[in-house]
Parts: structure tokens; C-alpha cells; sequence
């Protein structure tokens, strides 16, 4: 499976009284559908999947599926904290149509987990998936790293297709890149990074920014495919400004806020995540007017 491009790590909009909004789920991806993103990750972080009943992350699922495009890659989020609810979760995945799965490290019981610990489970997991899996490391939410070591060793698993590492580590992507062979697929879950990223082998991004700024991440993709590299790199400037702006300072809120802006269905965060400030919309508003004039409403 080729797995290369932008991917928006898609929200989760929610109703006034908290309940998933599937209407806004369809309107956002209808909207996606018309960018130049490779595809979709549906319930990943930026989803706020952690904060979903496995009935309201369910109908996330079918409800992606039922609009985004016949071109669109779908990746379904299905990392647990247990081996079995894990592959469960990949199975209803792959039973409603999606391409790949992202599957995140464990890490509730982090202080006893051990290199052996992230192997085993990987494997399982990909033994047992009827779809092409992805590892998923994002220590800043888990505190857990997938080493170079460990990514090399599941990298020979033939249902083991590559990683989303969302570390900004270069200098890993680079030795993943170098040691796994062309058949493994890196991409960078950082914004700030993505050409560099692409620079060292990377074969695309899954980003939390790209829900708000489509165009633009997908912009630096195709400038880098083209080789307009003066471009591309004065773009990446810009992304940078605006993911630690909204992604790295403000986190969902932040993401979420820069849709509304934009005319997606973004809306507030599920508590305990707070909304943003007013001072914080501000801040959120001036980068999206900076990159899109037109759309910014503040």
C-alpha cells in the first residue's frame, strides 16, 4: 500500500449539547474532498477520540466513510490500551471500509513497559488486522517514544507498512528512513517539519493543522513533488508560524477555533479541554488572516 501525501488528522465536532455532530463530520470531509489531501485519519488524536463512547466513535467512522471521496485514503485510529480491544477496533475498522489503521503505543502502564512490551503488541495486532497497519508515536500525549531500534524490528512485519511519528526528530525520521527499506513508510505527524521531513524520505504528513489549513499543507507537498523547492521552504516558514500558533500553544481548542475562521464545522472542545481565551482567539486569528484573508473572521 502507497501511503504518501497530506492527511488530515480530522476533529470531532460536537452538537450545543455535547453529542457528536455527524452532520458537521460529513460537511467538513465534503469540503476536504475538494483539496488536494491524500486522504483521511479518522479518531486520531486530534479527534479527541480518547473522550468518544465506542458507539459515538463508531458512527464517526461510518460516517467519514459514507461521504469522503472514492480517491481519499482512509485511515481509521484504532489504538487501545489493551492488545485485544485493539484489534477489535482495527476489525470494525477495516468491516467499514477503511484502507490502513493507526494504532498508538500503549501507555497507561508505562513504568513497567519495556521494548519487548511495544514489539509483541505491534505484532499481534498486525497478525491479526485484516488492514495494513500503521505504528503511531506521539509522545506528547502518551510519554511514550517508539525507538529506532523498535520501529526497525516491526518494520519486518509484512502487515507493518510504515509509522506516523509526530516526535519532530529528524534525525529519527532520517535513520528510519535509511535502515527500513522503501517498503516502509514514514510520515510526520509535524507540521513545522514536514519539508525537511520530506527532504530526509519521508513520504507525507498527518497533520492536526492541515484540518484547518487543507490548501496549504497540501500546497508544500506539491511544491516539494515539483521540486520548486525555494517555495516549498518559504512555505514551511509559514506553516511553522502557524502550528505552533494554533497546534503546539493552543492544542485542540486551537485547531478547532482555526476552522470555525475558516467556515469548518470545528466548534469547542470536549471537556476537560477548555475553550480558548479571547486573547488566544486573537492570536489564532491573525495567523489565519496572514494565510488566508479572505476566509478570516475575527
Amino acid at each position: 500500500m502507497a501511503i504518501s501525501g497530506i492527511f488530515p488528522a480530522l476533529v470531532t465536532p460536537f452538537e450545543p449539547d455535547g453529542a457528536v455532530s455527524l452532520k458537521g463530520v460529513k460537511e467538513n470531509i465534503r469540503r476536504y474532498n475538494e483539496t488536494a489531501v491524500a486522504g483521511y485519519v479518522v479518531l486520531g488524536s486530534t479527534g479527541e477520540s480518547v473522550m468518544l463512547s465506542p458507539v459515538a466513535a463508531d458512527s464517526v467512522l461510518a460516517a467519514a466513510k459514507e461521504v469522503a471521496a472514492p480517491a481519499k485514503l482512509l485511515i481509521a485510529g484504532t489504538g487501545a490500551e489493551s492488545t485485544a480491544e485493539t484489534i477489535a477496533r482495527t476489525r470494525r475498522a477495516a468491516e467499514l471500509g477503511y484502507a490502513a489503521a493507526l494504532v498508538k503505543t500503549p501507555y497507561y502502564y508505562k513504568t513497567v513497559y519495556k521494548a519487548e512490551t511495544y514489539i509483541r503488541h505491534y505484532r499481534a495486532v498486525a497478525d491479526a488486522a485484516p488492514i495494513p497497519v500503521l505504528l503511531y508515536s506521539v509522545p506528547q500525549f502518551t510519554g511514550i517514544t517508539l525507538e529506532t531500534p523498535e520501529i526497525l524490528t516491526l518494520a519486518g512485519h509484512p502487515n507493518i507498512v510504515g509509522i506516523k511519528d509526530s516526535s519532530g526528530n529528524i534525525q529519527r525520521v532520517a535513520e528510519i528512513v535509511a535502515a527500513a527499506g522503501p517498503d516502509f513508510q514514514v510520515l510526520t505527524g509535524g507540521a513545522a517539519v514536514i519539508y525537511p521531513a520530506l527532504a530526509v524520505g519521508a513520504r507525507g504528513a498527518i497533520l492536526a493543522l492541515a484540518a484547518a489549513l487543507p490548501e496549504k499543507c497540501a500546497e508544500l507537498f506539491l511544491l516539494f513533488q515539483s521540486g520548486r523547492h525555494e517555495q516549498a521552504r518559504a512555505l514551511q516558514l509559514e506553516l511553522a508560524v502557524a502550528s505552533k500558533r494554533i497546534v503546539s500553544e493552543q492544542g485542540i481548542a486551537g485547531v478547532k477555533y482555526a476552522m470555525d475562521l475558516r467556515g469548518y464545522h470545528g466548534g469547542l472542545p470536549r471537556l476537560p479541554l477548555l475553550p480558548l481565551t479571547e486573547e488566544k482567539k486573537q492570536s489564532i486569528g491573525a495567523v489565519i488572516s496572514q494565510l488566508h484573508p479572505v476566509d478570516a473572521r475575527v
